[in-house]
């Protein structure tokens, strides 16, 4: 079967500008090493004609941008964001950040939105026994009973839930969807299986399961390389053929997480790959998995 060449919704991608520090974790406090590798390379501006560059000739018609650990108030990068989108059309949906702790989130997600791409609320609650891998500075961050409350408000601005989270959390994240039947939620980057023995991957498969009863959970299929930096196409086959075959294509999307997944591939290796993998799916599938899901999810 030919590979893959419809339409593209780029279901997750970060910009930056790293002047006056606004992204601290790429500048004054950034870690030399973290998941995905070496932090260095990333120390760079990306911009949205770094982004189109990237994608040149995939025909992405449509992306969604996520929050990137800005250092100042959320909605500034929101705005920024915005405004890039009314410039250049790119990006086509935003998922913003928000302390959903914090007694003030409405005023927040009041502000976050004005900008007519708003789409929904990225929480990162990874977290792992090895510093250098984490995220979140807390493990019991979902059952947090602040944080728990303010994903209802989430569900009354009617906002998605991106979550980030290391693969032995998937439990808790099963959860969390079951405890919030209405709260649309998307796990990001695969459900994060880090470590790669055959019992750490065959709990991720039984942590995808559980998740995948809830039927609020959608995946993202994006940035594997950050969990296998030396990737082929066949390292990555068992991988994504779990996703699909646990959620379905209608439950799963593309992503290239860039420029975090361009550390290790261009953007039209790791779609390659993809459309490799997915090559012997019905034709709907592979549009689902590459366009539809992304675009019905996130309203675009």
């Amino acid at each position: 079967m030919a590979l893959y060449r419809g339409p593209i919704v780029d279901a997750h991608h970060h910009l930056w500008d790293l002047s006056n520090d606004r992204y601290p974790w790429l500048g004054s406090a950034r870690r030399p090493e973290m998941v995905f590798g070496p932090s260095a390379p990333l120390a760079r501006n990306y911009l949205i004609a770094d982004y189109l560059r990237d994608i040149a000739g995939e025909n992405v018609v449509k992306s969604v941008h996520v929050e990137a650990g800005y250092g100042g108030a959320p909605f500034e990068e929101t705005e920024w964001v915005q405004a890039i989108a009314d410039r250049h059309g790119f990006p086509h949906g935003i998922v913003a950040a928000a302390p959903l702790a914090d007694p003030d989130l409405e005023a927040m997600l009041k502000r976050h939105a004005q900008a007519p791409n708003l789409r929904g609320i990225r929480a990162i609650a990874s977290w792992h026994e090895k510093p250098h891998l984490r995220f979140a500075a807390r493990p019991d961050l979902m059952d947090d009973p602040a944080w728990r409350r303010g994903l209802g408000l989430l569900i009354a601005h009617d906002l998605s839930l991106d979550l980030m989270i290391h693969a032995p959390q998937l439990a808790d994240a099963a959860r969390l969807a079951r405890d919030h039947p209405d709260l649309r939620m998307v796990i990001n980057h695969a459900g994060s299986p880090v470590d790669r023995s055959a019992i750490d991957l065959q709990n991720w498969r039984d942590g995808l399961a559980l998740l995948a009863q809830a039927p609020n959970v959608w995946i993202k299929i994006s940035d594997l390389a950050a969990y296998d930096h030396d990737w082929t196409i066949e390292s990555y086959r068992p991988i994504v053929t779990a996703l699909i075959e646990t959620f379905g294509p209608r439950r799963c999307m593309f992503g290239s997480d860039f420029p975090v997944a361009g550390l290790h591939g261009t953007f039209a290796a790791h779609f390659k790959a993809f459309r490799t993998i997915v090559a012997e799916l019905p034709e709907t599938s592979q549009r689902a998995l590459f366009q539809d899901t992304a675009a019905a999810f996130y309203r675009l």
